[in-house]
């Protein structure tokens, strides 16, 4: 496989990922109950727009380097962990999942990152912004679990 084909794999399994994310940030931002919940409703609610502009530049690189945009029933769904949690009250599971879909997508893009070193620079810039958004949006909720268990998380230790 030539490393452009290669990098659209990629960015497809990356558009997959944040649409899932979509998803499941939408599905939180109304389930989560109850007073503490509040900010973080309110920060998933934003999170859904940044993460479907991200799925929009990954979908509109994929197309300018020749891929085809996958459809509904192409996406894989793997995030087990951001799944609503059964308590609505559970922030406390909520924003573990959002911190591990974060690192997740991280992890998916320092891979693309390496991919287009040297060949695809303009792919690679996109992916520094979406990296560098995904650890804001990251840092943010390593705050709230900070907030809500009473202990400070090192990056990697959700």
């Amino acid at each position: 496989m030539d490393r452009t084909a290669e990098i659209v794999r990629e960015l497809q399994i990356s558009y997959a990922m944040e649409l899932e994310t979509v998803e499941n940030f939408l599905a939180n931002s109304i389930h989560l109950d109850g007073a503490p919940a509040e900010r973080i409703k309110r920060a998933l609610a934003g999170n859904v727009e940044i993460e479907l502009q991200h799925a929009r530049r990954l979908a509109t690189r994929i197309k300018v380097l020749g891929g085809r945009v996958p459809g509904s029933l192409e996406l894989s769904r793997n995030q087990q962990t951001v799944q609503p949690p059964v308590d609505p009250a559970d922030v406390v599971s909520a924003t573990r999942g959002v911190i591990f879909a974060q690192e997740t997508a991280i992890g998916q893009y320092q891979k693309i990152l390496k991919l287009c070193d040297g060949s695809d620079f303009v792919t690679q810039d996109l992916i520094v912004t979406l990296v560098s958004d995904e650890r804001e949006q990251r840092q943010r909720f390593l705050g709230f679990l900070a907030e809500h268990t009473g202990q400070a998380t090192q990056e990697g230790e959700v």
